[in-house]
């Protein structure tokens, strides 16, 4: 039964779990296709930002480089101080998020300055783009960390830097441009990031000029030894699996250096919100697959299950037409079919080595039971007799069955005439022993009579011709005074059954 049904819920499970590999494998896919699109985005606005950046920078350097050009004309430093102003500082100096362009002497104190005729007395010999001027000759660009201008108390800005040079090369002073931060706080409030992405601008000694989300408590700190920071410096750009030294996020950083510049900018998309779309159309096909799977193997199951009750049914109407419905042996068309294939296999052993014996049963007086006691209590007696059979017929080669009426048949495959006399002996002992009580029985309580038959004795060479001396043995052990067994062909005295082995206790 079980190979019937194991088929059924195998295809189901294996249904069932390609469907699921499927579905995983879609999902896989649709989960790298996430991230590819997340990765193109990350990669596209990391390449506006620089390229922004890029092209801001590079105009207020000009404007710097403007000045230098012009400083070094002869006779603009004896010019009225407006027309030297025009001259030195062009309108891209003067911009949303430009500061003040100044001209610093050798010594650190500002002698001209882009937004006024006449400059303002401000020192600023003490900070750091002024020490490393004066310190290197070929600096080239100087971009300092973040401040806020001691000229004007706001604006966190950030100083472009060029060193001035006497005609030896002496050191001649600095000129200089503030530019306030706002402007990347407006560059990247306009990117799409989701919402826990993060975007960051700072320079290459790890000192953080911008990031977002805008925090200005976060403005000039300095990330140098962190991980991130340490993977920014491998390559031009780059992008990576990390986790953020500031929240802690885990994000896919995507990077690259500003051209000329020593700045790097990163864009920083949450994984949480790269896979957000994913895990929600994840979550309605895994519901769906899920309840397809459900619905497979519960099918399965229940077809397993109507399969099992069928077979049972089968079994069981099998059985009742191959078993008597009152004892619960055989019944005779199932102990034919038995007995000829037996005898079958019996006579291709000609030497005799395989015997086959054959016991025929009856209950001795069995009309007068049945007139006595009723029809009732002939049945219980027939059980009774039934039970006594199948109590000592226990290998599983044996048949016993009910084979009409009062009688019944025991077939013992590989069993000789003393083996089967031994069998017959114990079910008649039996049965006596049960004390049923018979009146009209000479014997006062239930007997019964068997005939005994084994195959190769005095040539029966034929099935039919085999139960016939078996039935022989039995009407002659009736004949004798029943209760008793004997076999064919009958000797001229009936066994005495006190005389047979009895059957162990």
């Amino acid at each position: 039964m079980l190979r019937r049904l194991n088929p059924v819920i195998a295809v189901s499970l294996v249904l069932a779990g390609a469907i699921l590999a499927i579905a995983v494998w879609l999902l896989a896919q649709m989960r790298d296709d996430a991230l590819r699109r997340a990765q193109d985005a990350a990669n596209n606005v990391t390449l506006l930002a620089q390229r922004d950046v890029t092209r801001n920078l590079e105009l207020y350097d000009l404007s710097l480089r403007a000045v230098i050009d012009g400083l070094n004309q002869p006779g603009v430093m004896q010019l009225p101080p407006v027309l030297r102003q025009m001259l030195l500082f062009d309108g891209s100096a003067s911009g949303r998020d430009l500061g003040s362009i100044f001209v610093l002497d050798a010594t650190g104190n500002v002698i001209l300055e882009s937004r006024s005729a006449n400059a303002r007395h401000i020192y600023l010999g003490d900070r750091d783009y002024f020490t490393v001027h004066r310190q290197s000759a070929d600096r080239g660009l100087f971009v300092s960390g973040p401040f806020v201008p001691t000229q004007t108390g706001r604006d966190v800005s950030i100083a472009l830097s060029r060193r001035l040079s006497n005609p030896d090369g002496s050191f001649a002073g600095v000129v200089v441009g503030m530019l306030r931060v706002s402007y990347f706080e407006r560059l990247f409030a306009g990117m799409n990031l989701g919402a826990s992405g993060s975007m960051a601008l700072l320079l290459t000694d790890g000192t953080l000029i911008m990031r977002r989300p805008f925090d200005p408590k976060l403005i000039g700190m300095n990330l140098k030894g962190t991980a991130n920071y340490t993977r920014f410096l491998d390559g031009d750009s780059g992008e990576f699996y990390g986790k953020a030294a500031i929240d802690g996020v885990s994000r896919w950083y995507t990077f690259r250096h500003i051209d000329g510049f020593p700045m790097i900018v990163d864009v920083a998309l949450s994984t949480r919100d790269i896979y957000s779309g994913w895990r929600h159309r994840a979550w309605i096909i895994g519901s769906l697959i899920s309840a397809l799977d459900a619905a497979i193997i519960a099918l399965a199951i229940l077809f397993a299950g109507q399969l099992r009750r069928r077979i049972a049914v089968e079994a069981e109407l099998r059985e009742l037409a191959r078993t008597d419905g009152l004892t619960g042996l055989n019944n005779r068309r199932s102990f034919e079919a038995t007995a000829e294939v037996e005898w079958q296999r019996a006579r291709r052993f000609a030497d005799g080595s395989r015997p086959l014996s054959l016991l025929l049963i009856d209950v001795d007086s069995f009309k007068g039971f049945n007139d006595l006691y009723g029809h009732s209590a002939g049945d219980e007696a027939l059980i009774a007799v039934a039970r006594c059979i199948d109590g000592n017929v226990r290998r599983p080669t044996d048949t016993a069955a009910r084979y009409g009426g009062e009688e019944f048949a025991v077939l013992l495959p590989d069993t000789d005439l003393s083996g089967a006399m031994q069998m017959a002996e114990q079910i008649r002992a039996a049965v006596q022993a049960l004390q049923v009580r018979h009146i009209a029985s000479g014997h006062h309580v239930l007997t019964i009579s068997v005939g005994v038959a084994c195959s190769g004795n005095h040539g029966v060479t034929a099935w039919r011709a085999f139960v016939n001396a078996a039935d022989a043995a039995l009407y002659e052990a009736k004949d004798a005074g029943r209760n008793r067994c004997l076999s064919f062909p009958v000797r001229e005295k009936a066994l005495d059954p006190a005389a047979m082995v009895k059957p162990p206790a």
